[in-house]
């Protein structure tokens, strides 16, 4: 084998550079033999697109080695095709086999596997075009969030995973423990003496940097966190998972409006992005769901490609409506009265369900949407209130076919009123102190928001289930690879 230098397969099928001698390795995704000749489709996971890999002698014993999802080096001239399915293909000259798949075993034969299917073999389905399509934006997707922020000057700060505190104040959290589950430790009152444990106190895995982040912000004035978040909450929806990441952006001198502004032109930064960088793997998702469309009935079809959906979040400014606004036009609207809503809304005060969110951005304003000003009962208690004494300064961006995308508000700065909201709510003071104290020492106007690194990556994509855009999805019972 030829000690060049590999090219990745990427590069060669950009060049130009016709008779040239090269090598290139990977995985066999496909293998055709006739008469004459035999050809293999290979990929090394940088692209969608498979290199075309031509043997001239197919009857040889290292040929009939070639398996699917067996690994291969090839040195071969890189020449311009004959058939019309590809610009170029390599002449093999010289093949060896690296890693060899029994196809009587290896499970990604070259067919079409359910989804499901793949989640079971998580461990191999990076190896299939849909899940390298997917990983491939991923990257480039929290590239892109890092590149946003840094060119805004935004600094990059990395908040504790391990928290004494409950950011949403819903006890929905793994525990972090050394004692021995056995034989815990108790205290007079037979509760369990977490004074023992490692840190000396109860805790647990965060479900946001966003408390921490706050600090940081009013000291450097705009910062952001991007990392690993957990929640327990006993759901097997398609929308949840109890490990995902967060990005999370903190504005000391921002107001909500501040605060709106940079969310919208965050995402439009991140879908453009995808659309100038990642044009390949889209296409290869967006012609998938075209055919799975073709299945369903008509009055089920998306009325967007997946392209179309995000060339439609770069082409519309996104409508600001309040919460009040919100409920009256789903209240009024057609689909309310006829009972088409799983959730039908009849008053003020709902939590608003994710058919609502889409039916305002699919439906009546055919944009993006922001809403603002929701009721503060079922918001958080670090939400600034706003002078009604209903409603706190919140704000939730909703997109075409996934609803909430970003969740944000501007923060409550006043000490008494936050002190107060907090004993409302049963939020500990006491262990919250630090929190309560930037409230006292030289106290600004803030905001922030969270974007669900999971749920963007849905967004672009156009997968169905956020198990398929994480590696390893953890979910209720399954924890595995």
């Amino acid at each position: 084998m030829s000690k060049s230098k590999r090219i990745k397969i990427i590069d060669l099928l950009k060049s130009e550079s016709y008779d040239s001698t090269v090598v290139v390795k990977g995985w066999i995704r496909n293998k055709r033999v006739s008469k004459n000749v035999a050809f293999l489709a290979v990929n090394d996971g940088s692209t969608v697109n498979n290199l075309q890999i031509v043997i001239n002698d197919p009857n040889d014993e290292l040929t009939s080695k070639c398996s699917v999802g067996s690994s291969i080096a090839c040195v071969g001239k890189w020449v311009k095709s004959q058939g019309d399915k590809q610009a170029g293909e390599l002449i093999a000259e010289n093949l060896e086999v690296t890693g060899f798949a029994d196809p009587e075993i290896y499970p990604l034969q070259p067919k079409k596997h359910s989804l499901e299917f793949l989640r079971e073999i998580a461990h191999l389905r990076f190896r299939t075009n849909i899940f390298g399509a997917v990983f491939r934006i991923r990257h480039s997707m929290a590239y892109a969030i890092h590149k946003f922020f840094n060119d805004k000057g935004f600094f990059y700060i990395n908040t504790p995973i391990i928290t004494a505190s409950d950011c949403e104040g819903a006890g929905e959290m793994f525990h972090v423990t050394t004692m021995d589950l056995l034989n815990l430790p108790k205290d007079e009152f037979g509760a369990i003496d977490y004074s023992q444990d490692f840190f000396g106190k109860e805790t647990s895995l965060t479900v946001s940097g966003q408390l921490e982040g706050e600090l940081a912000a009013l000291a450097l004035s705009e910062i952001y966190t991007f990392g690993p978040t957990f929640r327990a909450e006993n759901s097997n929806t398609t929308r949840h998972l109890a490990e995902f990441w967060m990005i999370e952006p903190e504005m000391a001198f921002y107001d909500i409006n501040d605060n709106m502004d940079l969310a919208e032109e965050m995402l439009k930064y991140v879908v453009k992005y995808a659309l100038d960088n990642c044009l390949d793997d889209l296409k290869f998702l967006n012609d998938r769901l075209i055919n799975e469309e073709k299945d369903k009935p008509q009055n089920e079809r998306s009325p967007m490609t997946l392209i179309e959906k995000l060339e439609f979040v770069l082409a519309n400014d996104f409508a600001r409506i309040t919460y009040t606004e919100a409920v009256d036009i789903l209240k009024n609207s057609n689909h309310n009265k006829k009972k088409k809503f799983k959730y039908p809304v009849d008053s003020w005060g709902i939590d608003l369900q994710s058919e609502h969110e889409r039916y305002l951005v699919e439906h009546h304003f055919k944009k993006p949407v922001i809403l603002t000003d929701y009721p503060k009962e079922i918001k958080a208690f670090y939400m600034k209130q706003n002078d009604d004494g209903k409603t706190v300064r919140a704000m939730d961006i909703l997109v075409p076919q996934i609803g909430e995308i970003i969740g944000g508000s501007e923060r409550e700065a006043d000490y008494d009123k936050l002190l107060t909201r907090m004993r409302e709510m049963g939020i500990p003071e006491k262990e919250m102190y630090w929190y309560l104290d930037t409230r006292k020492f030289g106290t600004v106007e803030h905001s922030g928001f969270g974007l669900g690194f999971e749920r963007l990556i849905l967004f672009v994509t156009g997968m169905s289930n956020i198990r398929d855009v994480i590696a390893f999805p953890r979910t209720p019972g399954n924890a595995e690879f």
